[in-house]
């Protein structure tokens, strides 16, 4: 059965109009105050958290920057394959996996920025 919501009792108390609670009227306004304080706290600690995890990934995307030089255009690589089609074109620093892992985590970042624009 649907709850029903209690009616304000309108009173006027020295010429001013009012509304008068019940005691226990006036604890549950009071518990559900707290309550939407408590989830406004949240969601304000929530929004830093998401501005720092942004600040972070832009950042990140800055440092491992994009594909290395000869390395092929993100769409010609995938999956399984990709690792192996790295390897045959980084081999200018002498450390593939070093740059077919910056390859990754740029296509990995540029991959989630896309499904968030």
């Amino acid at each position: 059965m649907a709850r029903q919501h209690p009616q304000p009792r309108h009173i006027t108390l020295g010429g001013r109009e009012a509304v008068a609670l019940t005691p226990e009227e006036y604890r549950r306004l009071v518990a559900s105050r707290r309550q939407i304080g408590g989830q406004s706290a949240r969601v304000r600690v929530l929004a830093q958290q998401a501005k720092r995890t942004e600040r972070l990934l832009r950042e990140l995307e800055a440092l491992v920057g994009g594909p290395q030089p000869g390395c092929p255009p993100p769409q010609e690589r995938t999956g399984a394959l990709e690792a192996a089609e790295c390897d045959r074109h980084h081999d200018t620093t002498g450390a593939p996996d070093t740059d077919c892992l910056r390859c990754a985590i740029a296509a990995l970042l540029r991959r989630h920025r896309d499904e968030t624009a």
